[in-house]
């Protein structure tokens, strides 16, 4: 097993939605959560490569800009606010190892505060 199918099947077996982003705004990755709520529960297809902005509306693209300006002067985690799924969204910074920003994830998780 590669290096690569091993860290897939990691992000596979979270069970909450994990998108890669490059810093050109490019989804990279999508785990099973992931591609199963945009694609079978939203309908998109084919995200892989294409803008972030193409699932997100105008809001959503306005926050994530404005998180991701933050995550370029080495922030950490940002708290995006809850879904409407009920479900906390963050996007978290993917750096080299220079400490450069290469990209970003948005990862969800459950709202269990009422």
């Amino acid at each position: 097993m590669t290096r690569e199918e091993m860290l897939g099947y990691i992000l596979d077996s979270y069970p909450y939605r994990v998108v890669f982003v490059d810093t050109d705004h490019i989804i990279r990755y999508m785990n099973k959560a992931a591609k199963y709520h945009y694609y079978d529960v939203r309908g998109y297809r084919d995200l892989i490569g294409k803008s972030i902005f193409e699932c997100h509306s105008e809001k959503s693209r306005e926050a994530i800009i404005a998180a991701v300006e933050k995550l370029k002067n080495h922030g950490n985690e940002i708290y995006l606010g809850v879904s409407v799924g009920n479900e906390r969204k963050y996007i978290n910074p993917v750096r080299d190892e220079k400490g450069e920003l290469i990209g970003y994830f948005e990862r969800f998780e459950m709202n269990l505060q009422k």
